[in-house]
């Protein structure tokens, strides 16, 4: 067997998963099957360049819609041991990274559909974008590869603490920088089907990023049973528990709340949700699924981001309401709304609303609006969260010259809000409001000084193929159980749901169907200790693995 590298402990340390960093040594004690194991796992850490990729790429499969949340296991098993067998720190960072660009192409491949409804740009630049981006986020795994080789390579049981804790490090810091993109951290695939939450069940106690730490750790046992030089109890274990601990049964208590509500999806493509043309037979098609059953009924009316296309506000230029459903008559265009939904409803609808200096029009806001059955505005929300290139275009003043332009149509870019906040609508209850892309956030959805009752997120998902709505939603499903609030989620194709507290979806209308959900809006919990910590808590969780890490590099006395 090859001499360890002076940095190993000569002899393993007592605890679990203490095994010295050295080549996988084939077992007498285990069958020829088992044993060329090892042998495998060394072949594999010869090729790093080749298998990091490769291993970043299955462990996407976790997410939904494939959710193979056991090929994550193994991947992530995969580059820890190469990341073990790395020579050098800049070696492990290079495994970090290209591990991170397998991961981010193929799970973030629905950002590459939003280029085929873009006529100003070709479609193949979607998938250059899509590249262009993971070589980005690739950083993150890369930064905390490099920190488990530098600080935590004494053996298998420190690096696996020590890789989950900065693996929660990093993926907090991805959520911020450069104003973020959350999309996809890796506990996302401890979530469970629609009737259960699984191992997201503990959100609420250690929030999202530190349940991406736990993930890793879980992996780290698999790769750690592996490499036992003998099967035992312990093995077995370590294979079983973190089976058990993603299968974990529960959902959600059933209990009714009091404001009842109608949440509607049209099934407006992308394609036609633009042209002027068809605006007033898709007004015609909402409302028509809007209509009270029972008249006079106080309820929520719920429907989509670019759910109205009229400007509901005075002041603008004459000819920024040409083409309008209304020709330039807002009030006209909130007392028609107020008129067909009917008395006692108050509707929240995805909007525009413009920013003017001077008499002209030098910005946009996405907003919620609430209106009641009289036209009269009751309260707004601006999404805080753009979504880059997209609600506008970074460095315009280099891109728009080489001929890149956002991806929503305007040449106007919107402008963010101030952030999460709550609007009180009397016996309509308490609505936050997180539009689209905002609800990936974890830890910025909700106005923590004023707590509310649920959690509004309308969006349009149309743009993103088939792998970006189901992801979308069961990231909103996390926030539900990090919060211990409801969601309710109107989209314009799909998926629209209904989740309660504990993340548990009660009623949903499937991609590329028109369809109305009623019912009461699910009672919100008590507030989470993540509601009251937000993201300290995962970065609690992260110092605490790391000590662990330290605590396991240190030599047996004795």
């Amino acid at each position: 067997m090859r001499r360890a590298r002076r940095w190993r402990l000569s002899s393993p340390l007592p605890q679990w998963g203490t095994i010295p960093l050295a080549p996988f040594p084939p077992s007498r004690h285990k069958p020829a099957s088992m044993a060329s194991l090892p042998n495998l796992l060394n072949r594999l850490a010869a090729r790093p360049r080749l298998c990091a990729p490769v291993l970043g790429a299955l462990a996407a499969t976790g997410f939904e819609p494939l959710h193979l949340w056991p090929l994550t296991l193994l991947a992530l098993a995969g580059l820890i041991a190469l990341i073990a067998q790395a020579s050098s720190a800049k070696q492990a960072m290079l495994i970090g990274w290209l591990f991170g660009v397998g991961h981010f192409t193929i799970g973030d491949n629905w950002i590459a559909t939003a280029f085929t409804f873009q006529a100003k740009m070709p479609i193949w630049m979607g998938w250059v974008a899509v590249f262009g981006l993971s070589l980005y986020l690739a950083i993150y795994p890369a930064l905390a590869a490099l920190a488990a080789w530098r600080f935590a390579r004494a053996n298998y049981g420190a690096l696996v603490t020590g890789f989950a804790g900065w693996w929660i490090v990093t993926e907090w810091l991805r959520s911020w920088v450069f104003s973020g993109f959350a999309w996809n951290p890796l506990g996302m695939v401890a979530l469970g089907p629609f009737s259960r939450p699984g191992l997201a069940a503990l959100a609420p106690w250690m929030g999202t990023y530190a349940l991406s730490g736990l993930v890793v750790l879980l992996a780290g046992a698999w790769l750690i049973a592996l490499l036992r030089r003998k099967p035992d109890g312990r093995g077995v274990l370590l294979v079983l528990v973190p089976v058990c601990l993603m299968l974990l049964p529960g959902g959600g208590s059933g209990t009714q709340g009091t404001v009842p509500f109608t949440l509607v999806q049209p099934d407006i493509r992308q394609a036609d949700l633009d042209n002027p043309a068809k605006w007033e037979s898709q007004f015609v098609k909402i409302t028509g699924l809007s209509a009270a059953k029972s008249p006079g009924t106080d309820r929520l009316v719920l429907w989509p981001e670019s759910g109205v296309p009229d400007y509901l506000r005075e002041g603008y230029p004459t000819y920024w309401y040409d083409g309008t459903t209304f020709g330039g008559d807002p009030a006209l265009a909130r007392q028609r709304l107020g008129w067909v939904l009917g008395k006692g409803a108050m509707l929240l609808t995805g909007t525009t609303d413009l920013e003017m200096s001077k008499g002209e029009v030098i910005a946009g806001r996405n907003v919620v609006t609430a209106l009641d059955s009289t036209g009269t505005i009751r309260g707004s929300y601006a999404k805080a969260h753009l979504v880059p290139g997209g609600e506008y275009l970074p460095l315009r003043e280099w891109l728009e010259p080489i001929g890149l332009s956002r991806l929503v149509p305007g040449d106007l870019d919107f402008w963010p809000g101030p952030g999460p906040r709550t609007m009180d609508l009397g016996p309509w209850g308490k609505a936050g409001v997180q539009i689209c892309y905002e609800i990936i956030f974890s830890g910025q959805v909700a106005d923590r000084a004023h707590r509310p009752d649920y959690i509004f997120n309308p969006s349009n998902d149309g743009w993103f193929g088939s792998w970006g709505p189901p992801q979308h939603l069961a990231q909103a499903r996390m926030r539900a159980i990090e919060e211990g609030l409801p969601v309710l989620r109107a989209t314009t194709t799909g998926i629209s749901a209904v989740i309660d507290a504990d993340g548990v979806i009660r009623q949903y209308v499937p991609r590329h169907q028109s369809g109305r959900l009623d019912g009461l809006v699910p009672p919100a919990h008590a507030p989470t200790l993540f509601a009251w910590a937000g993201n300290m808590l995962p970065l609690g969780w992260a110092i605490l693995l790391l000590a662990l890490s330290l605590v396991a590099t240190r030599p047996r006395r004795g």
